[in-house]
């Protein structure tokens, strides 16, 4: 019976780990000609809503093997800025700001940017969930971004369940929200953005049973859940989301295919 249950936590959440913050240049999975006319189609529709930042998630996993409740493993800021094309050319367009795990070696994340087209390279069909903040959060977004409290934020010690309320690791999503907040309450604190995360945010409840919790970091370190209590939540795309409504601090929040445009 234990191996069976150890099998079955591999099988449920040691993909998710896999894919939630990895660098989505490493293990493209879809065609390059598809991921290149999506990619182009959320850029322009972001281009025409004006959004000079976004929100916006990926689906790195069919949702089906996620926990409930999670439906994207990948969450960024893209930024409208000058951009150099492949040719030497310039242009205006999005860049990517991510936090990827480090490919040989997952409990360890790095921020990288890069293009709209390498952020979907991974995902398991194109599917993105996009937040626009309003238009005065954009600004105050555009100005921690472009400074040091960006970097500043960053805790390299990955974990796919990151409590989002503490410092102890960091998942890509918590770092947005700590952006976020930074932006929110013109701060740069860590621990003034923590308090009002603990606050005014709720995360993602996932349910882990204490057998997974204890076998958990054996498997991989990114699946530790040392930093919780009772109940494990962390911050997700749809937290976000539900955050950003509850506070009326958006202008869109919707989902795009390849087909269709939908809100949430």
């Amino acid at each position: 019976m234990l191996r069976f249950l150890i099998c079955v936590f591999v099988l449920t959440l040691l993909p998710f780990a896999a894919r939630a913050g990895s660098s989505s240049a490493a293990n493209p999975v879809l065609p390059v000609a598809e991921v290149a006319a999506f990619s182009d189609r959320v850029q322009r529709d972001l281009a025409a809503r004006g959004a000079q930042v976004a929100i916006v998630s990926r689906m790195g996993r069919d949702p089906g093997t996620l926990p409930h409740g999670v439906t994207y493993t990948h969450v960024a800021f893209w930024v409208y800025a000058k951009i150099t094309r492949a040719d030497g050319s310039t242009g205006q367009g999005y860049r990517v700001y991510n936090l990827y795990q480090r490919a040989g070696d997952r409990t360890t994340s790095d921020l990288v940017q890069d293009s709209p087209a390498d952020f979907f390279a991974a995902a398991h069909q194109l599917d993105a969930g996009v937040i626009i903040p309003d238009a005065r959060l954009q600004a105050k977004l555009l100005r921690v971004i472009a400074s040091p409290t960006y970097a500043a934020l960053h805790n390299s010690r990955y974990a796919v369940l990151a409590n989002p309320a503490n410092s102890s690791f960091q998942n890509c999503t918590e770092h947005t929200l700590n952006v976020l907040m930074a932006a929110l309450y013109d701060t740069s604190e860590p621990a003034r953005i923590k308090a009002n995360i603990a606050a005014h945010f709720e995360g993602q409840p996932i349910p882990v049973d204490a057998l997974q919790r204890a076998l958990g970091p054996a498997l991989s370190g990114a699946l530790t859940t040392s930093d919780h209590g009772a109940e494990v939540r962390t911050a997700t795309f749809g937290s976000l989301a539900r955050f950003m409504q509850t506070h009326d601090l958006s202008k869109a929040i919707y989902r795009i295919t390849p087909d269709r445009v939908q809100r949430f």
